[in-house]
């Protein structure tokens, strides 16, 4: 009785913890450029027991002995770069992938240390720059600055008309007069092996510590920003849909519920057995 309790129990906090990523993904439901989390499961360590006859006394198709499990794990979340649906807006600077896979990069300040992560979030703003007013910096709407395909900061001069985006990350900036006055191109990253992207935050993504950036993310330069595909005015929506969520958060509650019954039947049956002790 108390290794069914241990199995159930263990089980119980693992399903806990595909609660938070359903959570989370209903909660960035209305994230924009948000990618949802799937939660994969695997199975504990398994105990084998060899209190059977052997083959040739009781023949089977299956290998001597019971194996006995502990309960599940989660094994891990992994990111569904599945395309979201875009959604029309009226500001230049609103800018979304149609292509899967694709990120902007992204200069962020984590205790004192410039680090590029990626996003999809193509929601930018410009903000003043700090060494000349009259200069606008690309920010992201949690002011991160939005790097070039150099990785520097996208500077422009103020006083345009227009910005223009092409669909492979070009910035046009046209002055009064129509005239092409500056060009920058944004700075775009194809993840290769996206499954080892982390959430830090800010509806940014990174690469784990010890991974070689050069083998699982390729920055689109030269011939390859024809590869990119960009679309203004234009927001990219979260792909995660509600009743997805909502049937996945249903069977994950019945689980938990069924894991609960087995520690109170066996908490029941072990009184049970001690009654008939005394």
């Amino acid at each position: 009785m108390l290794r069914s309790m241990i199995t159930a129990a263990n089980t119980m906090n693992q399903l806990h913890q595909q609660l938070d990523v359903i959570s989370h993904n209903i909660a960035n439901i209305n994230t924009t450029g948000y990618k949802k989390r799937e939660a994969t499961f695997g199975e504990l360590l398994v105990q084998q027991f060899d209190n059977l006859p052997a083959q040739d006394e009781a023949p089977r198709l299956t290998p001597n002995g019971i194996r006995q499990g502990v309960g599940a794990k989660l094994a891990s979340t992994n990111i569904q770069l599945k395309q979201g649906s875009i959604m029309k807006s009226d500001r230049p600077l609103d800018l979304a992938f149609t292509k899967e896979g694709q990120f902007f990069r992204v200069l962020v300040d984590e205790n004192g240390t410039q680090t590029i992560r990626y996003t999809r979030d193509g929601a930018f703003y410009f903000s003043p720059s700090a060494a000349d007013p009259d200069e606008l910096m690309l920010v992201t709407a949690d002011g991160h600055m939005v790097l070039d395909s150099n990785n520097e900061p996208i500077l422009i001069r103020d006083g345009f008309k227009e910005i223009q985006i092409t669909p492979n990350g070009t910035i046009n900036v046209i002055d009064p007069n129509g005239n092409i006055v500056q060009t920058e191109q944004l700075g775009v990253t194809t993840i290769l092996r996206p499954q080892l992207l982390q959430s830090v935050g800010d509806n940014l993504l990174a690469l784990p510590d010890g991974v070689n950036e050069a083998d699982v993310a390729v920055d689109m330069t030269g011939n390859l920003r024809g590869q990119i595909q960009l679309q203004q005015y234009a927001l990219e929506q979260s792909n995660v849909e509600l009743a997805t969520e909502m049937s996945e958060l249903m069977i994950t509650q019945r689980s938990y519920q069924m894991n609960a019954r087995a520690i109170t039947l066996s908490d029941q049956m072990m009184g049970l057995i001690n009654g008939i002790r005394s």
